[in-house]
């Protein structure tokens, strides 16, 4: 959060981001104001987001665009932005694929040079700041280099026909003057308790933060950078199957390690491949681990639902599968909202992560289920350095420690930890088909 709005402020000739979620919560909302004063000064913005748009305002970012200087296209607006609920429902029977393929990626990119890219949308959970829940997650900062592969894609999604301009989606005026939103966006950005004078000063020392990063030298060693990214409508397969770039890449990654293999992902549901591919890992002395949500931890259940059915043939592969515990040892107390608070929350795991062979590391926004496999449009980081990917994998078996997350085995399914009405939603949701995760 501090790293993206620091180059928000200083950005000189454009701003370009890409979003699955941009919330009109509180994070959302001084993000808005934070790129309508870029526009203010000159800065051109170009603002992406997916058509599900959840907890957003459309009308908000349709003010935001009003802006000379700013433009907020939607992808895909097939079932939210501007659709009546017999719209919504016309549009889920007669393109039911075409409704279920979202844009993922999440990419922030500042004058074409500095990119971060990652798991991490724009809402208050990614970046700390609810009071209750909040998302383990991980983003990577790219400098020159694999920039201009994001800023490609970036522009490929821009112009491609699923882009569309919020003007046009919304198919209505704004209930206000746009000038009286700017406004009342300002003004809520100006208010210290909406926007913490303690993050603002953290803001200003962004510059003196990342010397002190390069100073230890983790970055020296970097050989080279890919950035990975579907295309725009992900695969022309009539099916709800059809894979894509980053799932080939991701697959071609596993199947050429040697030695081991180790995961992070919010949602595990194994399909026959993804379940032969790792199986095929483990059978050519490949260890394979992974690190998941647990059903006390996550947000999804109809996801767990389709983990817990696939687990016992993972671990029947070999597979060593961790869950991620809510609460972890020495978690770090959080400053939140409009007062100063300290909390511990729930937490759970958002990052999608991989180290192979303790030499390639691997950032992005792809789950391990069938929607990232073959429906939303993903994108991965992948750093071909020694270096880089230790400091991951440190963090990575760190956070699978006893104290950090249960190991299941046959003997031992950690969904007993978890509440009874859990457990309960759990069996309702394993009756349901495993189509929409």
């Amino acid at each position: 959060m501090i790293a993206r709005a620091w180059l928000i402020q200083n950005a000189v000739d454009r701003i370009d981001a890409q979003y699955f979620i941009f919330a009109a919560d509180n994070a959302g909302i001084v993000a808005t104001d934070q790129l309508l004063l870029a526009a203010e000064r000159g800065t051109q913005v170009r603002l992406l987001v997916d058509d599900t748009l959840a907890e957003g305002d459309p009308e908000l970012l349709a003010a935001l665009s009003a802006h000379p200087n700013a433009q907020v296209r939607i992808y895909n607006p097939v079932i939210n932005v501007g659709r009546s609920v017999p719209g919504q429902i016309g549009a889920v029977v007669s393109d039911f694929r075409g409704v279920n393929q979202r844009m993922h990626n999440k990419l922030f990119i500042a004058d074409g040079r500095v990119a971060i890219t990652g798991g991490r949308n724009v809402a208050e959970a990614y970046f700390d700041l609810q009071q209750d829940h909040n998302y383990r997650d991980r983003d990577v900062l790219l400098v020159e280099g694999a920039v201009a592969s994001a800023q490609a894609s970036f522009d490929e999604f821009w112009e491609h026909p699923l882009a569309q301009p919020i003007e046009a989606v919304l198919k209505k005026p704004l209930p206000y003057a746009p000038e009286s939103i700017w406004a009342a966006l300002h003004q809520y950005g100006c208010n210290p308790k909406n926007f913490l004078p303690s993050i603002r000063a953290r803001i200003e020392g962004v510059p003196n933060a990342l010397r002190n990063r390069m100073e230890v030298g983790l970055y020296d060693e970097v050989s080279h950078t890919d950035y990975i990214s579907d295309d725009p409508g992900k695969n022309d397969s009539e099916t709800l199957e059809g894979g894509g770039i980053t799932t080939a890449a991701l697959i071609g990654l596993v199947r050429e390690a040697k030695e081991s293999i180790v995961i992070q992902t919010p949602y595990l549901v194994t399909t026959d491949v993804g379940l032969a591919v790792f199986a095929g890992a483990e059978a050519r002395g490949v260890e394979v681990r992974i690190l998941t949500n647990s059903l006390a931890s996550t947000d999804n259940i109809l996801a767990f639902a389709g983990y817990k059915k696939g687990a016992d043939a993972l671990l029947a592969a070999g597979v060593e599968l961790f869950e991620l515990k809510p609460h972890m040892a020495g978690q770090r107390e959080i400053m939140n909202g409009p007062i100063v608070q300290r909390y511990r929350s729930d937490m759970a795991l958002h990052a999608k992560s991989m180290v192979v062979d303790g030499r390639i590391a691997v950032v992005g926004s792809f789950n391990l289920d069938p929607r990232s496999a073959n429906l939303n449009t993903e994108s991965i980081t992948v750093m071909y350095s020694d270096a880089v990917a230790q400091h991951l994998l440190g963090r990575m078996e760190n956070e699978m420690k006893p104290e950090n997350a249960w190991q299941r085995t046959e003997s031992f399914r950690p969904e007993k930890e978890s509440s009874m009405w859990k457990r309960l939603k759990v069996v309702a949701a394993s009756i349901a088909p495993i189509l929409l995760l």
